[in-house]
């Protein structure tokens, strides 16, 4: 078993600060911390598909991580104040985030693209933006799946959840992101749907 703040690959690294976050004191190891988040995220995904919501508000996406992350860190919901490995700028996040929820409203308005596209898209752009300290993949698949969900189309499949493996599944998906980040979104859609 892997150490508590051993980061898999294309992880984004916790700073000191951020670690001391943790409110679960007698989490040890990676596996119990994965367990107690992932308890977390299905409450949260309970809630979320259980009422009827805007996702592309900013409002929402950052309630929403604060469900997923809150019963586990303190900083859940609360944009990062470092910069990552991953993401803009620390002092980029609002603009951005911004400007991914106002360009995924006007796809939806305008119907610029087909529904599993656009909520493709949106994907992509929060991820790109990685606007916590943790936990934005996890965020941004739950915001693409809500807004799919809403636009009447069933949530992804994300390769049947298999991401957290470090293997050639998380290789592929990293893949479709940054053939997405050269304007492919199609690799992207069919890993979400497989």
């Amino acid at each position: 078993m892997s150490g508590l703040f051993e980061e898999p690959d294309h992880a984004t690294p916790l700073s000191p600060e951020e670690r001391a976050g943790l409110k679960l004191a007698h989490i040890t190891l990676r596996q119990e911390l994965n367990e107690v988040e992932q308890q977390n995220i299905a409450l949260a995904m309970s809630w979320a598909f259980g009422r009827k919501h805007n996702p592309v508000r900013e409002p929402f996406g950052r309630g929403l991580h604060k469900r997923m992350f809150g019963e586990v860190w303190a900083w859940a919901g609360d944009y990062r104040t470092s910069n990552k490995n991953l993401g803009v700028e620390q002092g980029l996040i609002v603009p951005r985030l911004y400007e991914v929820f106002d360009n995924a409203g006007y796809w939806i308005e305008h119907k610029t693209f087909a529904p599993d596209e656009i909520a493709i898209r949106f994907h992509h752009g929060l991820v790109a933006v990685h606007p916590f300290a943790n936990g934005n993949g996890r965020w941004s698949r739950l915001m693409g799946d809500i807004l799919a969900a809403r636009l009447g189309q069933a949530p992804f499949n994300w390769a049947g959840g298999a991401l957290a493996d470090p293997g050639g599944v998380r290789a592929q998906y990293i893949a479709a992101l940054q053939a997405a980040d050269g304007h492919d979104f199609a690799t992207l859609i069919d890993f979400a749907r497989s």
